[in-house]
């Protein structure tokens, strides 16, 4: 059941990627070009998803447990540190070069193929250099 419903989450959302156009990176960079032709449509997706996150939020203080695990998972920490704000950094960079992010990069692969897989491998390159040199530091 669990696997049914997280293939259910990833169809819905990337079915809604696909129809608001967050696929494609000219969206994305309309987005962040905020001194040319500036493209709000990035900013009703993002507002959408708080939306939905925030009732999501209001419900979950009045649950228990989630329906599908024993326990909810929350961050440990909000702590704002150089580690947080450097990733966050790296992160928008990508993000601006590519104009893709995980999610839509990962729905790309159906139809901008190349693009799609070369952004996946640098993206998967990036974890790699991440866990050695978090191995290397001794932080998590």
């Amino acid at each position: 059941m669990r696997a049914f419903l997280a293939l259910l989450s990833g169809l819905l959302f990337g079915g809604g990627l696909a129809l608001s156009g967050m696929m494609n990176p000219s969206r994305v960079r309309g987005f962040l070009d905020i001194l040319g032709a500036w493209d709000p449509t990035l900013a009703f997706v993002m507002g959408s998803a708080v939306l939905v996150m925030a009732i999501a939020w209001r419900i979950r203080a009045h649950m228990h447990r989630p329906a599908m695990a024993a326990e909810f998972y929350l961050p440990g920490t909000r702590r704002i540190d150089a580690r947080l704000v450097a990733g966050a950094a790296l992160f928008g960079i990508g993000w601006g070069l590519a104009g893709l992010c995980p999610g839509p990069a990962i729905g790309s692969l159906a139809n901008a193929a190349m693009p799609a897989a070369t952004f996946i491998a640098a993206m998967l390159a990036g974890m790699a250099i991440f866990k050695l040199v978090d191995r290397k530091t001794g932080q998590s």
